[in-house]
């Protein structure tokens, strides 16, 4: 049976990830005498659709839009307690090797550094860091995977979430972070979560995995209250991660495991070896495993999440509508940003206006999803 027909098979008191939930009361106090759970940063993202501010050699993660830090130092810090977490494995782009140190150094923070010399999804990404944790720290090291180009305004109900993944987890669940969603929002997938894996705890049975849907579609999963936003954050154990991964994608796993074991070890850095990770399929954690596994859970949470993957949702987060050398007269619901040309809008209403450098963007609310289309037809042009 697919996994889009299958809803997984109710667990009963037999089940030890049940019978260890239960007897926690459904969430996992932390327990100092736990190994720490070991942070995987993942910074290969390009963050294509907040151009110009984001470009290849910049790309958003290692931006501020919302203070002082970027979002890479914001998720560093979302990990800093060294009695709950060890120090972190940041997989990323070796082209950002620089900036991932700098932003690192600022924070006075030490990371393995897993720099691609080649991208290849997220799947990839993380079975890479899972073979380093495993050689370091045995199949039972726990990852928490999350992506630094994210912002979560309620560290407590993070923490909290983790809390009552944590036990799942060390027991052999793929945990999965869904968001409680705020409005039917067709730019992210969505998890169908089932019946709960305790008699009074959040982790849940996860039913299906759903693509970004259409509106009507994304309306009534919002509505129903039986589906979560599809954060891509995990938390697993680095042996049982690579268990699932060699059962459903082989090659990937094959192919990550070789291109460390090839790779140039450095310190701290590991640069994988190109040939292996060249040869190794490109797919999502989602399609390559998730979607496949039938020892998921879910933990739905409420953190002042967002992605910022577009230039409408960092309008909609942000109280000011104007940042930069704005001159704004009789404009109406329109966002304009600048980080240094003089910007002058007249009479003009729900359009975004962004300046960097010499780029300038001007699109409608609404449409800032479809910028890698302007990005693509910029690139046909200059070929």
């Amino acid at each position: 049976m697919d996994f889009e027909g299958r809803v997984y098979q109710s667990l009963n008191e037999a089940d030890p990830i049940v019978a260890s939930l239960e007897s926690n009361g459904g969430a996992a106090d932390h327990d100092t005498s736990s190994p720490a759970i070991i942070p995987v940063i993942l910074s290969g993202g390009a963050g294509s659709r907040l151009w110009p501010y984001s470009t290849e050699d910049t790309p958003k993660q290692f931006l501020s839009f919302t203070g002082s830090k970027s979002l890479f130092q914001l998720t560093l810090e979302r990990v800093a307690d060294r009695q709950r977490f060890a120090s972190p494995i940041v997989v990323g782009n070796i082209r950002h090797a620089a900036l991932c140190e700098r932003e690192l150094a600022s924070e006075g923070k030490a990371a393995r550094l897993i720099l691609e010399p080649c991208a290849r999804n997220t799947a990839a990404a993380i079975a890479m860091a899972a073979v380093v944790a495993r050689e370091s720290h045995g199949d039972d090291a726990l990852l928490l995977v999350m992506p630094s180009d994210h912002l979560i305004e309620d560290l407590s109900a993070f923490h909290e979430a983790i809390g009552a993944g944590e036990v799942a987890a060390r027991q052999g669940r793929l945990v999965t972070f869904g968001i409680r969603p705020t409005d039917p929002d067709t730019g992210f997938g969505y998890i169908q979560v089932g019946a709960d894996l305790s008699a009074v705890g959040p982790v849940k049975e996860v039913v299906r995995f759903v693509e970004k849907p259409q509106l009507e579609a994304a309306e009534k999963m919002v509505s129903d209250g039986n589906h979560l936003w599809n954060g891509g954050i995990f938390l697993f154990r680095a042996g049982r991660f690579l268990e699932e991964l060699m059962h459903h994608a082989p090659a990937i796993g094959a192919a990550a495991e070789r291109a460390i074991r090839m790779g140039e070890h450095r310190g701290d850095r590991i640069i994988p070896d190109l040939t292996a990770l060249e040869d190794c399929p490109s797919e999502s954690v989602d399609y390559a495993v998730m979607e496949h596994s039938s020892c998921l859970a879910v933990v739905p949470m409420s953190p002042g999440w967002s992605d910022l993957g577009s230039w409408d949702a960092l309008a909609a987060l942000l109280e000011s509508r104007s940042h930069g050398p704005i001159t704004a007269v009789d404009c109406n619901d329109c966002y304009i940003r600048s980080d240094g040309v003089q910007v002058a809008a007249l009479g003009v209403r729900d359009l975004i206006i962004v300046a960097s450098g010499q780029r300038l963007l001007i699109l409608p609310r609404g449409r800032s999803q479809e910028v890698k289309k302007l990005l693509t037809a910029m690139q046909s042009m200059a070929a």
